[in-house]
């Protein structure tokens, strides 16, 4: 009989590196995909996008970005650097839904001061508020 091994999460302090790192790499990727397009349309063109389809622009990057590496593995660059891996509650594979679902989650989370990377100190689990109600959690790879 098997003795399913136990669930290894990684530390707060990992996962917040892991976001620092993250932001590094999407900066380089928000550059090429959104602000350099922009820019040079808004030169060619002599007229910038609006605010709403920059940001627009912005938040469809980081959707495809993220669906397409939780979905297809569970780890952005990042998390591979740092060892960690997006599951499901069961430890199986993130469905692109459930991705985009936590992708969602993701950014009331930080948005209302950091609110739901905190809520990790108090969840039982350690959780995000968002891994939690998406039914998603972080593990060591």
């Amino acid at each position: 009989m098997l003795v399913p091994e136990p669930v290894r999460r990684p530390s707060i302090v990992r996962r917040l590196a892991s976001m620092f790192y993250e932001s590094l790499l999407l900066l380089a990727v928000l550059t090429a995909l959104v602000f350099l397009p922009h820019f040079l349309l808004g030169a060619l063109a002599h007229q910038f996008a609006t605010r709403v389809v920059v940001q627009a622009h912005f938040f469809l990057v980081l959707l495809v970005y993220f669906l397409w590496f939780w979905s297809n593995g569970g780890q952005t660059l990042a998390m591979k650097t740092w060892r960690i891996r997006l599951v499901t509650d069961e430890g199986l594979a993130v469905r692109p839904a459930q991705a985009l679902l936590r992708y969602l989650l993701c950014w009331p989370s930080i948005a209302l001061g950091g609110a739901g990377i905190l809520w990790a100190l108090v969840d039982r689990d350690h959780l995000f508020l968002h891994d939690r109600l998406a039914g998603t959690q972080l593990v060591i790879k």
